[in-house]
Protein backbone atom coordinates (compact mmCIF):
# COMPACT_ATOMS: atom_id res chain seq x y z
CA UNK A 1 0.00 0.00 0.00
CA UNK A 2 1.15 3.39 -0.69
CA UNK A 3 1.71 5.50 2.31
CA UNK A 4 0.94 9.41 1.16
CA UNK A 5 3.90 11.59 2.15
CA UNK A 6 2.51 14.06 5.24
CA UNK A 7 0.45 11.11 6.93
CA UNK A 8 1.35 11.34 10.27
CA UNK A 9 1.91 8.03 12.88
CA UNK A 10 -0.94 9.87 14.71
CA UNK A 11 -3.47 9.60 11.52
CA UNK A 12 -1.96 5.95 10.97
CA UNK A 13 -3.15 5.37 14.26
CA UNK A 14 -6.65 6.57 14.18
CA UNK A 15 -6.98 4.53 10.93
CA UNK A 16 -6.52 1.80 12.64
CA UNK A 17 -8.69 2.71 15.13
CA UNK A 18 -11.23 3.41 12.96
CA UNK A 19 -10.86 -0.17 11.15
CA UNK A 20 -11.36 -1.54 14.50
CA UNK A 21 -13.96 0.13 15.80
CA UNK A 22 -15.86 -0.71 12.78
CA UNK A 23 -14.90 -4.52 12.90
CA UNK A 24 -15.35 -4.91 16.52
CA UNK A 25 -19.02 -2.78 16.82
CA UNK A 26 -20.32 -4.76 13.40
CA UNK A 27 -18.99 -8.23 15.63
CA UNK A 28 -20.74 -6.53 18.71
CA UNK A 29 -24.44 -6.34 16.55
CA UNK A 30 -24.49 -10.25 15.89
CA UNK A 31 -23.80 -11.16 19.72
CA UNK A 32 -26.43 -8.64 20.61
CA UNK A 33 -28.49 -9.92 18.20
CA UNK A 34 -28.16 -13.68 19.64
CA UNK A 35 -28.86 -12.30 23.52
CA UNK A 36 -32.07 -10.22 22.23
CA UNK A 37 -33.98 -8.74 24.92
CA UNK A 38 -32.16 -5.06 25.79
CA UNK A 39 -29.26 -5.89 24.16
CA UNK A 40 -31.51 -6.47 20.73
CA UNK A 41 -33.23 -2.96 21.06
CA UNK A 42 -33.60 -0.80 17.65
CA UNK A 43 -31.91 2.46 19.13
CA UNK A 44 -29.10 0.39 20.30
CA UNK A 45 -28.36 -1.37 17.37
CA UNK A 46 -28.89 1.69 15.50
CA UNK A 47 -26.30 3.28 17.04
CA UNK A 48 -24.07 0.43 16.97
CA UNK A 49 -24.50 0.55 12.32
CA UNK A 50 -23.73 4.21 12.65
CA UNK A 51 -20.74 4.27 14.38
CA UNK A 52 -19.51 0.80 12.38
CA UNK A 53 -20.18 3.15 9.25
CA UNK A 54 -18.69 6.81 10.50
CA UNK A 55 -15.69 4.48 11.10
CA UNK A 56 -15.03 2.80 7.72
CA UNK A 57 -15.98 6.40 6.05
CA UNK A 58 -13.32 7.81 8.40
CA UNK A 59 -11.08 5.96 7.53
CA UNK A 60 -11.83 6.00 4.13
CA UNK A 61 -11.44 9.64 4.29
CA UNK A 62 -8.35 9.96 6.12
CA UNK A 63 -6.25 7.12 3.68
CA UNK A 64 -7.85 9.16 0.88
CA UNK A 65 -6.13 12.43 1.93
CA UNK A 66 -9.09 13.89 2.04
CA UNK A 67 -9.16 17.63 3.59
CA UNK A 68 -12.39 16.72 4.51
CA UNK A 69 -11.32 14.16 7.30
CA UNK A 70 -11.26 16.53 9.89
CA UNK A 71 -15.43 16.96 9.60
CA UNK A 72 -16.10 13.30 9.77
CA UNK A 73 -13.18 12.58 12.29
CA UNK A 74 -15.29 14.87 14.65
CA UNK A 75 -18.85 12.94 14.09
CA UNK A 76 -17.15 9.93 14.74
CA UNK A 77 -15.90 10.98 17.56
CA UNK A 78 -19.49 11.76 18.65
CA UNK A 79 -21.27 8.66 17.40
CA UNK A 80 -18.31 6.52 18.83
CA UNK A 81 -18.61 8.39 22.05
CA UNK A 82 -22.40 7.88 22.57
CA UNK A 83 -21.78 3.86 20.87
CA UNK A 84 -19.71 3.55 23.99
CA UNK A 85 -22.03 4.46 26.31
CA UNK A 86 -24.64 2.21 25.19
CA UNK A 87 -22.77 -0.40 25.31
CA UNK A 88 -21.39 0.12 29.13
CA UNK A 89 -25.15 0.86 30.06
CA UNK A 90 -26.51 -2.44 28.24
CA UNK A 91 -24.04 -5.09 28.95
CA UNK A 92 -21.96 -3.89 31.82
CA UNK A 93 -21.19 -7.04 32.66
CA UNK A 94 -20.54 -8.67 29.21
CA UNK A 95 -17.61 -9.00 28.30
CA UNK A 96 -18.26 -8.57 24.79
CA UNK A 97 -20.47 -5.17 25.25
CA UNK A 98 -17.34 -3.60 27.61
CA UNK A 99 -14.60 -4.71 24.85
CA UNK A 100 -16.63 -2.40 22.33
CA UNK A 101 -17.13 0.41 24.54
CA UNK A 102 -13.54 -0.06 25.16
CA UNK A 103 -12.81 -0.07 21.29
CA UNK A 104 -15.52 2.78 20.81
CA UNK A 105 -13.64 5.16 23.09
CA UNK A 106 -9.88 4.53 21.94
CA UNK A 107 -11.67 5.49 18.61
CA UNK A 108 -13.42 8.60 19.99
CA UNK A 109 -10.17 9.69 21.38
CA UNK A 110 -7.97 9.38 17.64
CA UNK A 111 -10.87 11.01 16.24
CA UNK A 112 -10.79 13.67 18.35
CA UNK A 113 -7.51 14.31 18.09
CA UNK A 114 -8.26 14.14 13.72
CA UNK A 115 -10.76 16.46 14.10
CA UNK A 116 -8.68 19.27 16.12
CA UNK A 117 -11.41 18.91 18.99
CA UNK A 118 -10.32 18.96 22.58
CA UNK A 119 -9.99 15.77 24.81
Amino acid sequence: MHQQEGMTNDMRQCIQDCLDCHRTCLETVTHCLQLGGRHAEAAHIGLMLDCAQICIISADFMLRGSHFHTRTCGACAELCAACADSCQKIGPHDRTMQECAEMCRRCASSCRSMSGQAA
